[in-house]
């Protein structure tokens, strides 16, 4: 299975988790499921009341410089981490 495939593959199995993450968790994976898609972050950070645009952001930020296909197997990595927990 290639990259592509197993990234989207552990995109649909997250989706099916049993429980759901905590906060942390959720922005791990939506940072890294970002930085996999588009890349560096390309937007304006949201505005003072946007709480969890600003923290969404923030964790993509952060990510800056992390290649595509790194981002694509930590994304992989932490879904099967949930789901091992999960079970």
């Amino acid at each position: 299975m290639s990259l592509d495939e197993r990234f989207n593959k552990a995109a649909e199995d997250v989706k099916n988790l049993k429980k759901k993450p905590g906060d942390a968790d959720l922005l791990e994976i939506y940072s890294l499921f970002k930085q996999g898609t588009i890349g560096d972050v390309n937007t304006d950070r949201p505005g003072m009341f946007d709480l969890t645009g600003k923290a969404k952001w923030d964790a993509w930020s952060k990510l800056k410089g992390l290649s595509q296909d790194e981002a694509k197997e930590k994304y992989i990595a932490k879904v099967q981490s949930l789901i091992d927990a999960d079970a």
